[in-house]
């Protein structure tokens, strides 16, 4: 069964604790190797002053048999060779099996024997004769581990202690940064759907804790933003369609209140639809408006060819246009590519240029240009129609709002169009400006 910490503190202390442990033994050992080499050195200079001492004492005529007396040279096989042959030797050694090494590049030699650890130096000397020195020490080994030993005892002292230390540090340094990871938790815990208006207090550094801080506090904006989206849906779909429902309803109790005519049926039923189709539109339009937001409408972008639309648009309401004999007249229409989105781009003109129509007057004229000017696409419909007073400009493009709807009670619309157009537009970054007066017409730009 696989043992797992629950507590991520716990994890990383242990994680942290293994590999500072392996990278102490790594560092031991590396040091150890180091001092055994330089302990070898160390013996090999010291062999070396001695094969040199013993020279400089022969060229000064100084007897080899007091020389090897003396105390420095205890404990030390010596050998003097002249001409390849053994002139002088002391020590139990057999020293002369080591003559193959008078010609080697090399002077100094390392050789285990058993158990112990055993050095060979030899010293090629021209005066008083051609020969070597050579010199043979015991168990250096044993010399390298009492040299080794204090060094030992002082890191295996240390190092816990220094572990100790590193493991305290690191436990500090992460609950600094879990205490950020708390704040997160705590301010997560406590939001519910009906209390989206904490937020996170920055991070003191800026940092990768800073990041996620901001991160979380842009997902509870984008989130309120969509419960209220949802709110608003909720209050404009009750709103708009407790009307039609109540005409359904009614024409529903009406007719099964007695036996009818086949033809009361009939126009019943039509009424029916009628509603239903309105509902069908009022949804459709309110999906349209809640469907896209700043967040997610670039992802959608692709190029449009605006001319092609308006063309469409036009086309779509040929009906429309000769049922009130107006003239269409198209002042400038530049062929031209836009990237934006292509179901709220057809959209927001043909909302602006329907709407040009069911307010004209029959026999008007209806102007359009589409052109560039200063890297912007400007759009605009001018009509001849009934206008719009001043004291409703600014609320013309609030849901379901229709400037003095007793003036229109024959023009049909939910008041959604001109909404639908100014969402469309900001989530596009660009602008929508009306222009109106009373019984004179009514101009529409748009610039993307």
């Amino acid at each position: 069964m696989k043992f797992r910490f629950k507590s991520i503190k716990t994890k990383l202390l242990v994680w942290f604790g293994a590999v500072t442990i392996l990278v102490l033994i790594i560092f031991n050992i590396t040091i150890y190797k180091f001092l055994e080499e330089n302990t070898k050195l160390s013996i090999q200079n010291k062999l070396y002053d001695k094969a040199v001492f013993i020279n400089k004492s022969i060229l000064l005529g100084i007897p080899i048999n007091e020389l090897l007396k003396d105390p420095e040279l205890a404990g030390v096989d010596v050998a003097i060779f002249k001409d390849k042959k053994v002139i002088f030797q002391k020590g139990e050694t057999n020293l002369s099996q080591f003559s193959q090494f008078l010609e080697n590049e090399e002077s100094f030699f390392v050789f285990r024997q058993g158990v112990s650890l055993n050095g060979l130096y030899v010293l090629n000397i021209t005066s008083p004769f051609k020969g070597a020195i050579l010199f043979y020490e015991h168990q250096i080994d044993e010399k390298i581990d009492d040299d080794l030993k204090d060094i030992k005892t002082i890191l295996f002292t240390l190092e816990p202690i220094l572990l100790f230390i590193l493991i305290f540090m690191a436990s500090k340094l992460i609950d600094k940064v879990l205490k950020s990871i708390k704040k997160i938790t705590d301010t997560a815990n406590d939001i519910y759907v009906n209390d989206l208006g904490k937020e996170i207090p920055k991070a003191k550094y800026s940092d990768e804790i800073q990041d996620l801080v901001n991160a979380f506090n842009k997902m509870i904006k984008r989130l309120k933003s969509g419960v209220e989206t949802l709110e608003q849906f909720n209050s404009d779909v009750s709103h708009e369609l407790k009307t039609p429902l109540t005409v359904i309803k009614g024409e529903i109790e009406v007719t099964l209140n007695k036996p009818r005519e086949s033809t009361y049926y009939e126009n019943s039923l039509k009424t029916i639809e009628k509603e239903t189709i309105s509902i069908q539109k009022i949804v459709d339009n309110l999906l349209l408006l809640t469907k896209y937001n700043h967040e997610n409408i670039r992802q959608t972008f692709q190029p449009v060819e605006l001319h092609s639309i308006i063309i469409s648009i036009l086309e779509k309401l040929s009906h429309a246009i000769k049922e009130k004999n107006i003239q269409v007249d198209i002042a400038q229409l530049e062929p031209l590519e836009f990237e934006g989105n292509p179901t709220l781009i057809y959209s927001i003109f043909s909302n602006i240029i329907d709407n040009a129509i069911k307010y004209s007057k029959s026999n008007s004229t209806i102007t359009i240009w589409l052109q560039e000017d200063d890297d912007k696409i400007i759009f605009i419909v001018q009509d001849q129609g009934i206008g719009i007073d001043e004291e409703f400009l600014d609320k013309v493009t609030d849901r379901f709002y229709r400037a003095d709807p007793s003036r229109n009670k024959k023009i049909k619309g939910f008041g959604l169009g001109l909404s639908i157009v100014k969402n469309s537009i900001a989530l596009h970054n660009g602008t929508l400006h009306i222009e109106s007066k009373l019984n004179q017409g009514t101009k529409v730009t748009v610039k993307l």
